[in-house]
């Protein structure tokens, strides 16, 4: 071949493009559609993420709807427990607070009654020189004052709860009477009190002292 040819025609200069006409063509149906942003929509969703871009909240793994009705029936159970512990605990505090009271009204009831028992002794006396006053009139007075006196030391007794046990024309009761004889009677039945020697007291219940009394046979 001719040289001369060779020069006419320069050889092309490496690292070119190719012409224009000659890139391939890039589909339509590759290109997908934009969002506003421009950023292709038919991109996948990032993992742990919605359609809507929000994290998914699935349950936690194992977790089922009878394994979670399960726990919730166990929780009831352990809440119904605690109730009634809390009940029995409180039915329990009542009751002691009550038995607490109740001893201490006892106390109370033994404490008065040993004082007052050693004043017993001085009543007697006032009731026995009431019972032989004398008649004449300054004796009548003195009398008078000696009652007097009786009715106000009767009266801070009842104040402290002491009573009187009745016993004259009742029938014999070993827990409040104390018999000193027993004697035959036409005017009292069999068991029947006869004559008080010495008043009986109690405080509620409690005995102070039993009467002193003489019973029918």
């Amino acid at each position: 071949m001719d040289s001369r040819s060779d020069e006419n025609h320069p050889p092309e200069p490496e690292g070119e493009s190719a012409p224009a006409d000659a890139r391939p063509e890039v589909s339509a149906a590759q290109d997908g559609p934009t969002d506003e942003s421009g950023r292709d929509a038919t991109t996948e969703a990032e993992p742990g993420t919605s359609e809507g871009g929000e994290p998914e909240r699935d349950a936690p793994p194992g977790e089922t709807i009878e394994s979670l009705s399960a726990r919730v029936a166990d929780l009831r159970s352990l809440a119904d427990e605690y109730l009634d512990g809390w009940q029995r605990s409180r039915a329990e505090f009542a009751n002691y607070k009550n038995r607490v009271k109740r001893e201490e009204q006892e106390a109370q009831a033994v404490a008065a009654a040993s004082v007052l028992a050693r004043t017993l002794p001085l009543l007697d006396d006032l009731e026995r020189a009431l019972k032989d006053r004398p008649r004449q009139a300054e004796a009548a007075t003195w009398a008078d004052g000696i009652e007097l006196i009786y009715r106000k030391w009767t009266a801070i007794l009842e104040s402290q709860g002491l009573e009187p046990i009745p016993a004259a024309g009742q029938k014999f009761d070993p827990t409040l009477h104390e018999a000193l004889s027993h004697e035959e009677s036409p005017d009292h039945k069999e068991g029947e009190v006869i004559e008080v020697i010495a008043q009986g007291y109690r405080i509620g219940d409690r005995v102070v002292r039993p009467a002193l009394v003489r019973v029918a046979k």
